[in-house]
């Protein structure tokens, strides 16, 4: 079942999934591969790991014993879900950027909708079939009018143009922002912020900084669905671009860096070899033990958190945490005129 037949079976009609003409996507994917993997420090950007195949296993890997931040971030939303919304303010329209299944954003909108009539939600992510899923999953919240949007970001903000009126929040949670490096990362809080109204509430969930032990088996697990979802962008070059990647030939490799604060992950050539891409006209060579940088995942402390929301142009207001405090979530302000 594709993303639209999905709308329509939930209570989301399909016509208002905001989604990207085929050529643009197209156009997206060819200008990632050449600008990243044409280059001498090969990468990918992050976005590319999500299509539909890519989203399902990232939500198989939620659900590992080694994934902690799903199941402690859920935590940290169900014995604080009443107080974060008092906190924000009772928004009337909630704008999740990297929505993904919602699975725990329903906590909030529960909370929200047992206080107010009426509540408007925009999940926005790159996988239609993920927000099918999102649509599917809140279907149950009668009184929660489901608005997704397909979109990157900050490329595509057009999801957050002003509505008729009402405070809003935007929700940023999974550690999503742990995926850009901090000067783009304050560049995404900054673009976002600008189109916020005064008083308008922005929530954001950060894994905080830990030991290496912990931190390494969350990105490499021992049943291997990490591997695969790190691969499986391979995959998509080779359905959507005609490359001719061979999986067997990459190694699924991750690395802690101190200094940075941050884990790396990367796609290691196992040999020297060179892979076409028919529908770009180009080949990629690589040397053995070459890397691909696939995605980074920055562990933050508190005062970088604070920092990062005061320079993306937001007051911050409050912190919740686990018993562990191995993850935290933050309540931050666009200040008052």
């Amino acid at each position: 079942m594709n993303a639209e037949t999905a709308l329509r079976n939930s209570a989301v009609p399909a016509g208002l999934l905001q989604s990207r003409a085929p050529r643009d996507t197209f156009a997206a994917v060819a200008d990632a591969v050449c600008t990243g993997l044409l280059r001498k420090r090969k990468r990918l950007p992050p976005w590319l790991l999500y299509d539909d195949e890519g989203s399902a296993l990232f939500e198989e890997i939620t659900r590992l014993p080694t994934y902690y931040l799903t199941r402690t971030e859920r935590a940290i939303l169900l014995a604080h879900a009443d107080a974060m919304v008092e906190a924000a303010g009772l928004p009337r329209e909630v704008v999740e950027l990297g929505a993904g299944s919602a699975s725990k954003t329903r906590i909030l909108l529960a909370a929200l909708s047992r206080r107010q009539p009426r509540l408007r939600y925009v999940p926005v992510d790159v996988s239609p079939s993920a927000l099918s899923q999102a649509a599917i999953q809140l279907r149950d919240l009668s009184l929660v009018d489901v608005r997704p949007a397909v979109a990157r970001y900050p490329e595509e903000l057009g999801f957050l143009r002003r509505p008729a009126g009402g405070r809003r929040l935007v929700m940023f949670l999974g550690s999503n922002v742990g995926n850009y490096d901090p000067p783009r990362a304050v560049d995404l809080l900054a673009a976002v912020r600008r189109q916020l109204a005064p008083g308008d509430g922005f929530l954001m969930g950060v894994d905080r900084r830990k030991s290496p032990a912990l931190l390494l088996p969350t990105y490499d697990d021992n049943l291997g669905v990490t591997e695969r979802f790190s691969k499986n962008v391979l995959t998509r070059l080779n359905r959507e671009l005609g490359a001719h990647f061979a999986l067997d030939r990459f190694r699924h490799v991750v690395t802690w860096n101190a200094r940075a604060s941050r884990i790396d992950l990367y796609l290691e050539s196992a040999s020297a070899q060179r892979v076409a891409v028919d529908a770009l006209g180009v080949k990629v060579d690589l040397a053995a033990g070459e890397r691909i940088h696939t995605e980074s995942s920055y562990k933050l402390t508190d005062a970088r958190v604070r920092q990062l929301l005061e320079r993306g142009g937001f007051v911050p207001e409050a912190s919740w945490t686990d018993e562990r405090r191995l993850y935290g979530v933050h309540l931050a302000r666009v200040p008052l005129d």
